[in-house]
């Protein structure tokens, strides 16, 4: 069984999403979410598909103590949703390729450091922008700037509200990163 950890810094509505993905999947199981905040609602969400969570801080993910708890868990696959820290070196090359991120714009727009969720969709809107998606990427050393794996984009209509561009972007996250990221499991783990 392929095991999966969830790095996850809110809501959680992509992790709950990917959960329900893999829940009765013959192959791939959700193993652990992680989050950097002890308040995100995303580790009651792990808790209702009964899958451990671990909270930490920055000392603990700069410093290997997450790399040891992935390792303990036997984690072969690492999904970013919704997480807001730079994954760190020594993180990225233990899971060099088997590790992917969504993005809330059609990358390279409205990508790298605070570009991130309301954010993003206010900056689209500001700018007038025809249409704006998603983007599936592995995740490298640098925020937004992994190899493209799939974008899907939605129009945005001159009357749109960051709310609406929001709304129509999460449809997309909901529609396409669950079955991305068993995509990428299967073309990231080495044979």
């Amino acid at each position: 069984m392929i095991q999966l950890a969830i790095f996850a810094s809110g809501s959680g509505t992509n992790a709950e999403r990917i959960m329900q993905h893999f829940q009765s999947h013959d192959a791939i199981r959700v193993a652990l979410v992680l989050s950097n905040n002890s308040d995100a609602y995303v580790l009651q969400r792990a808790a209702k598909f009964n899958v451990p969570s671990v909270v930490f801080n920055r000392t603990a993910l700069n410093h290997g103590d997450v790399l040891q708890t992935l390792k303990e868990h036997k984690i072969d696959f690492l999904v970013l949703a919704g997480f807001m820290w730079l994954v760190p070196a020594d993180l990225v090359r233990a899971y060099e390729g088997r590790i992917v991120n969504i993005h809330p714009a059609l990358l390279p727009k409205y990508g790298g450091k605070g570009m991130y969720g309301d954010h993003v969709h206010e900056a689209v809107v500001a700018a007038g922008e025809k249409q704006t998606g998603i983007t599936i990427h592995r995740v490298n050393e640098r925020y937004d700037e992994g190899a493209i794996l799939f974008q899907a984009s939605v129009e945005v209509l001159p009357e749109d509200t960051p709310a609406e561009v929001a709304r129509k972007v999460h449809e997309l996250e909901y529609r396409y990163y669950p079955e991305w990221i068993e995509k990428a499991v299967v073309s990231g783990l080495p044979s």
